[in-house]
């Protein structure tokens, strides 16, 4: 494994960098405060190619394959140099959990209709899979599709979706053979504007504030069946199929802002004197800055192991559980060491410290909670 970053990604990268503190940097604070979705930023960012990186050349993409290991690096880069985690958070959730299930799943027509809208930016795209009563255990879900003459009828609720109040479709997963369990679930790309599709009001969160999350109620919604996703019963492994690249670049951006949390903390205790001596100084301090150091360097090398074996086609069912719990709580923990070291001041708005810690909480929650995690590790241990 060689993680060296040859010159033309590294000159991306920096471009990328660049993009992102001149342009997605603005109004955070304020746009925290009061839930807005930047839907101007979110144009920018498709301009810029940041949703090409989940699509082919053919449909808009940035090349002829998808490689895991720069795209998470974009992710990277994205979350040390932009401090707005919802908007990070948005981007991942359609890049990794509909615009590439369709690429690798669809039909040509299904791609072509809504692939490269998604990369301009012009079309957005939810993943609908949690319910209020399948969370963790989400392939308990109720929602249901009956088949019908040219389709099917769905009929249930989906909850906590990413993007669910201002997408354009959502690619939906409901049982067509509850007798089955998970190999009875279907996948279905549902335009929003299909009769008895409805949204609930934008739930408010303790953090991620910028991208929006509210129920989708699907009731007698019927779907044609050219805009079945894959076949019947093929919804479980699609939705495992696209979790691996979700996780990785999900929490690739989580990394990232942990990059600009350390030196943002360094830079304020060389720069903070108490009882006449710069707060470095104290070994508490410098102690607990060591151990996020090393959090960091930990959670790197266990996620680029895990792109690169993704890119050489392998499976990393197990890598990408761990990675999730890695970075996930590293970074809640390094959000409380960084409060800790700027002391009051960290709990205040200005210095941005507390915003990294409520977004921080959130992650992990999503995409499989860490106990989840470490059911999937120990069951692959065989435990």
């Amino acid at each position: 494994m060689d993680f060296r970053i040859d010159s033309e990604l590294q000159e991306s990268l920096d471009q990328l960098a660049e993009f992102a503190r001149e342009k997605l940097q603005d109004d955070v604070s304020r746009r925290d405060r009061v839930g807005e979705f930047p839907s101007d930023l979110w144009k920018l960012c498709a301009d810029f190619g940041i949703q090409s990186l989940a699509s082919t050349l053919a449909y808009g993409g940035n090349a002829d394959t998808i490689k895991l290991m720069p795209s998470l690096m974009a992710m990277e880069t994205l979350g040390k140099h932009c401090s707005d985690g919802g908007l990070l958070l948005a981007l991942n959730a359609q890049m990794w959990t509909v615009q590439l299930p369709i690429l690798d799943f669809g039909t040509e027509e299904q791609k072509q209709r809504f692939l490269p809208g998604m990369c301009r930016g012009e079309i957005i795209g939810s993943h609908a899979l949690t319910e209020p009563e399948a969370g963790s255990d989400v392939y308990s879900m109720k929602m249901t599709a009956e088949k019908v003459e040219g389709g099917y009828r769905l009929n249930g609720t989906k909850r906590f979706i990413t993007l669910g109040s201002i997408c354009d479709f959502a690619l939906v997963f409901a049982s067509t053979n509850p007798a089955h369990g998970k190999w009875g679930i279907t996948a279905f790309l549902v335009p929003s504007e299909t009769q008895g599709f409805t949204r609930g009001e934008v739930q408010q969160k303790m953090g991620l504030r910028t991208v929006p999350f509210c129920e989708l109620q699907l009731k007698d919604c019927f779907v044609p069946e050219e805009l079945r996703l894959g076949k019947e019963g093929a919804g479980f492994a699609i939705g495992s199929h696209s979790l691996e690249y979700d996780r990785c670049c999900m929490l690739a951006g989580k990394l990232g802002a942990m990059e600009r949390q350390l030196e943002q903390t360094i830079d304020y205790v060389k720069s903070r004197k108490q009882f006449g001596q710069k707060i470095s100084s104290f070994q508490a301090v410098s102690h607990r800055i060591a151990e996020m150091k090393t959090r960091i360097e930990a959670a790197r090398l266990l996620l680029y192991r895990t792109a690169w074996k993704k890119d050489q086609g392998e499976k990393a069912i197990l890598d990408t559980a761990m990675v999730k719990l890695m970075i996930s709580e590293s970074y809640v923990q390094n959000s409380l060491d960084a409060i800790r070291s700027h002391g009051g001041n960290g709990y205040l708005e200005e210095y941005g410290v507390e915003k990294d810690l409520r977004d921080a909480v959130g992650s992990i929650l999503y995409a499989g909670t860490s106990d989840i995690q470490k059911n999937i590790i120990a069951k692959m241990l065989g435990l």
